[in-house]
């Protein structure tokens, strides 16, 4: 019985569950934060950082604008920073087309290491 629960806690499908749902997390928080950063200039060009006392008619529907522009702050950030480039990575991998190596130092250092290897002792 326990033999079967640590196969399961191990299986690799849950861990990398565990993993993304982890990372999602803390992507979430960065995105918040940014969508404040964005509301905060929003709200200043109305005087008000937030929405929260606009009232209609008497009824205080600003609660309802904040998750409004919120929602919409969230999902153009999620688009324009991971959806899109997500895609065009996708469409380069699909044609074969490998993304560029990041720097000179990259194909530098691999360079010294591919010399040290050829002249390293063979066992």
């Amino acid at each position: 019985m326990l033999n079967g629960f640590k196969q399961f806690i191990m299986r690799g499908n849950l861990v990398e569950l565990a993993v993304a749902f982890i990372m999602a997390a803390a992507f979430a928080t960065v995105v918040t934060e940014l969508v404040e950063v964005i509301m905060g200039f929003i709200g200043k060009l109305g005087g008000e950082p937030r929405f929260d006392k606009v009232e209609v008619g008497g009824v205080v529907v600003g609660g309802f604008i904040n998750a409004v522009l919120s929602f919409l702050l969230i999902a153009a950030v999620v688009y324009f920073f991971i959806v899109t480039p997500y895609n065009k990575l996708q469409a380069r991998r699909a044609k074969g087309e490998e993304p560029a190596p990041p720097s000179n130092e990259v194909t530098l250092l691999t360079e010294i290491r591919d010399t040290l290897r050829a002249q390293a002792p063979t066992r």
